[in-house]
């Protein structure tokens, strides 16, 4: 039976929508205009900013904002608000795989995600890239993701919502891989997945059933 790894941001739960539901709340608490919130969330770019450059450019258009403010929101990141659909839940409840989540960022961030949304108790191991010293795309991240299920890597598949993290290294490696457009066009030329699936519930149905999905 293959290993199923999985992407935690925008992927299993919308990492998106609770760091804009933080978000909202700071500006509301320090009185601050409601219009920037769609400022933020491009500087933020999906949590790809690294967040040092966020930190930056937030205190420097709201000098009036003290920066600890600032450093507790980005810390957090939205972890306290993250919840799982119950069709994702179910799903992978459904899956009888082996499952490892495989996600970059920060441990206390990202453990407290897995831990709030449920899915530390429906994943049979995880790898958070801060505490494995190593990140997607890299190999050893995927490899280490395999160890921890106690699973041969052949065979596996990694679905994900990032063509750089998600696919192009798992392609490297002949595994199976699902990704999750929500609502984009693929763009890379250099590599493609084997699957391209609409949302996360369209994914985890294509695992499930084995079977074709959208080609890409």
């Amino acid at each position: 039976m293959a290993l199923l790894m999985m992407d935690l941001d925008n992927t299993l739960i919308d990492r998106d929508a609770a760091f804009r539901e933080a978000v909202i709340v700071f500006l509301s608490e320090k009185a601050l205009p409601a219009s920037d919130l769609g400022w933020v969330l491009k500087v933020d770019g999906s949590g790809f900013t690294p967040r040092p450059a966020v930190a930056a450019a937030m205190i420097g258009r709201f000098p009036g904002a003290d920066a600890l403010a600032v450093e507790r929101l980005l810390d957090d990141g939205g972890a306290g608000r993250v919840t799982l659909a119950p069709t994702v839940a179910a799903a992978l409840r459904a899956i009888p795989w082996p499952k490892a989540i495989v996600t970059n960022g920060r441990t206390v961030q990202q453990h407290t995600k897995l831990v709030n949304s449920g899915l530390d108790r429906l994943a049979d191991a995880w790898v958070i890239s801060e505490e494995a010293g190593c990140r997607k795309p890299s190999p050893e991240i995927f490899q280490l993701a395999a160890r921890r299920a106690g699973v041969p890597l052949d065979g596996a598949w990694m679905v994900g919502d990032s063509a750089g993290a998600d696919v192009s290294g798992p392609v490297a490696l002949g595994l199976t891989t699902v990704w999750v457009a929500n609502g984009r066009e693929w763009t890379e030329r250099a590599y493609r997945p084997t699957h391209v699936a609409a949302d996360i519930d369209a994914a985890l149905a294509l695992v499930a059933n084995s079977g074709p999905a959208v080609s890409a």
